[in-house]
């Protein structure tokens, strides 16, 4: 789906989100209020004029008290590895969205990702992974890190990778092994109309506690995961 054709689907009564570049800004109505919309698409990498645009947006809404809940449509490729962003701090600028994202949650602003195509890196972690709760679309392909890349950096050899990523989810890309270690919390379904599937989420309170390990262990792709956090929270309680 086009992100046009997506937010026909998510706010058929209209909206007046537009595009700036390859970012979305606006808002919609939405049961008996409004929606903040925010989007990075096109698959265009993050570099730092787009996380320091995208985080003025979200510091604005949550400085707001209307409570409304912002969605972040995202489409990116992974962050701008250019010698310029590089040089101006580019992991600084992703590290104050990601924590834009976050202050608005605790804000009472509720933060939806909606990927719904691809997403890498550090981009990923910033704007999808950040957002309180992260849905997405069949077709989507996220990654932190390919497969290629993580041979470079581990010096492991690329058929040794695939072969653990073939035998578990927390080494592979794509869509199903993300939703499977639970950084997804579902895989919407475009012929149901994402406008009700967007009213269930909001009508169910946020949870008080990351609950990513929990669903990553329920679905047998982090089998352990949150046994060691609760593990190491009850130490440190302790």
């Amino acid at each position: 789906m086009t992100p046009a054709e997506i937010l026909d689907s998510l706010f058929p009564a209209g909206h007046d989100v537009t595009p700036e570049g390859d970012l979305l800004f606006g808002r919609a109505a939405f049961g008996d209020g409004v929606v903040h919309v925010v989007g990075a698409t096109g698959r265009a990498p993050i570099g730092i004029d787009q996380a320091i645009r995208l985080s003025a947006a979200v510091l604005e809404i949550a400085s707001t008290d209307d409570a409304a809940p912002i969605l972040f449509l995202v489409d990116s490729a992974s962050q701008r590895m250019s010698r310029r962003d590089e040089l101006l701090g580019l992991s600084e600028y992703l590290a104050h969205l990601a924590k834009s994202l976050l202050l608005a949650e605790a804000q009472g602003h509720r933060t939806i990702g909606l990927l719904y195509g691809g997403s890498a890196a550090g981009a990923f972690i910033a704007t999808a992974l950040a957002c309180g709760t992260l849905v997405a679309l069949p077709g989507a392909h996220p990654e932190v890190m390919d497969l290629a890349s993580m041979a470079r950096v581990t010096k492991l050899p690329l058929d040794v990778l695939e072969a653990k990523a073939a035998a578990t989810p927390v080494f592979a890309p794509g869509l199903d092994n993300i939703v499977k270690v639970g950084g997804i919390a579902e895989t919407w379904d475009p012929a149901n109309g994402l406008a009700e599937q967007l009213a269930m989420i909001l009508d169910h309170s946020p949870a008080k506690e990351d609950e990513r390990g929990a669903r990553g262990a329920a679905r047998g792709g982090r089998p352990v995961s949150a046994r060691i956090a609760s593990a190491v929270v009850a130490a440190a309680q302790g």
